[in-house]
């Protein structure tokens, strides 16, 4: 199922054995989600790769993610693309945050990817 004209729903499938879908409770927050990607996207000009996008509580607490983490409920993803850094791509994330472009929420900067989630509210690490 497509979300936006470059990301498809099964794209922030949780990465369990099962890939178990995202979960219909969650489609509007995998939407905005997306919708926030799909700028970065068309921003940058290069795919963007979902390393991790909605995750099961087990998923997710098998792998350490936090108690509270907003993957459980679709509203995050840690993300990669081949034409940048992650540095790189996270200082375009806060340039079209602060440009209203993007949605404020958590931006996170990690060795080899970005976390972004749309919580509405500024986050930085």
């Amino acid at each position: 199922m497509n979300l936006t004209k470059n990301f498809t729903l099964e794209e922030f499938a949780c990465h369990d054995e099962n890939r178990t879908p995202v979960p219909r409770g969650f489609y509007m927050n995998v939407q905005k989600l997306a919708d926030n990607l799909q700028v970065l996207r068309d921003e940058i000009e290069a795919p963007i790769h979902i390393n991790s996008g909605y995750r099961t509580p087990e998923y997710n607490a098998s792998i350490g993610g936090v108690p509270n983490s907003f993957h459980k409920t679709a509203m995050a993803a840690d993300i990669t693309t081949k034409d940048m850094t992650p540095k790189q791509l996270k200082a375009v994330i806060e340039r079209l945050i602060g440009e209203g472009k993007m949605r404020q929420g958590g931006v996170g900067l990690y060795a080899g990817f970005v976390h972004y989630d749309v919580r509405g509210y500024q986050a930085r690490w």
